[in-house]
């Protein structure tokens, strides 16, 4: 039996594109998976568990996240070189922020937290192949400037469930989004990255499965002329039924930041 002794919260970033999400899967190479090989190779016999704030799905990027470590045995006593030979070990395209330690009632699922998300995307025009591991392609022309309208109206108090993926009867639909907004990106740049790009920010609480990529999909939907200003309102109304058929690539999606209240 593994019986817990020291705790420590690790903030991490990684390029998703080419992981599928972050859970561990039988013979598929996860976030999770390369985490864990790596630190069972800095800890040597060290009994340990890791626990995350939240799963990403395939190509998911993340700019700052955080999972739980759990050591039985013996306690981290530098954190600094710590995360020197963790980031040593770790592949590339991930690298681990900082560490902290907590007690044994802290919580990294059920701590309040924010989350941030971005997506980025360009319409109009195919991108350089480097931009696919971070920007979504939308070939067709846009109207950003509705878009914009349609972003504004998930601030607020509303009913998700039409955008979660394959909703459960008992799942919690009533939600609120701090903010959603969508502009010009002026935060994520490269000498391959087109002329002008955008970026849709949104931040909660709490999200339910694909939501963000869901949101994402009916503001497509809205800038190509396919749904209207009325739809979103309606999509998001206590009773609606509304079914969403499209959802937005997922290379395109970065969990930019996650802040834990009073922590």
């Amino acid at each position: 039996m593994f019986t817990k002794k020291f705790y420590y919260l690790i903030d991490i970033q990684y390029l998703g594109y080419r992981f599928h999400g972050w859970q561990k899967q039988p013979n598929l190479k996860t976030v999770q998976l390369m985490i864990e090989r790596t630190l069972k190779f800095i800890l040597g016999k060290q009994v340990f568990k890791i626990l995350a704030s939240g799963r990403t799905d395939a190509k998911v990027s993340a700019n700052k996240t955080a999972f739980e470590l759990f050591l039985k045995d013996i306690p981290i006593k530098d954190f600094e070189e710590f995360l020197r030979i963790f980031n040593a070990n770790l592949p590339q395209d991930i690298r681990a922020l900082s560490i902290q330690e907590v007690d044994e009632d802290f919580n990294i699922i059920q701590h309040p937290k924010v989350k941030e998300y971005l997506y980025l995307f360009t319409e109009g025009e195919k991108n350089h192949p480097f931009c696919a591991p971070i920007i979504t392609t939308i070939l067709e022309p846009l109207n950003i400037e509705l878009m914009q309208r349609g972003a504004r109206l998930f601030e607020g108090v509303h009913n998700f469930k039409s955008y979660c993926y394959k909703p459960s009867k008992e799942g919690l639909f009533i939600r609120e989004i701090i903010h959603c907004s969508l502009k010009e990106n002026e935060l994520y740049t490269a000498n391959f990255f087109p002329k002008t790009s955008y970026m849709l920010t949104v931040k909660g609480e709490g999200f339910g499965r694909n939501q963000i990529r869901l949101m994402m999909g009916v503001l497509i939907c809205l800038g190509r002329g396919e749904v209207t200003l009325d739809f979103i309102k309606e999509s998001l109304e206590l009773n609606s039924n509304t079914i969403l058929h499209y959802i937005a690539p997922a290379s395109g999606l970065i969990l930019n930041n996650i802040e834990f209240k009073n922590l």
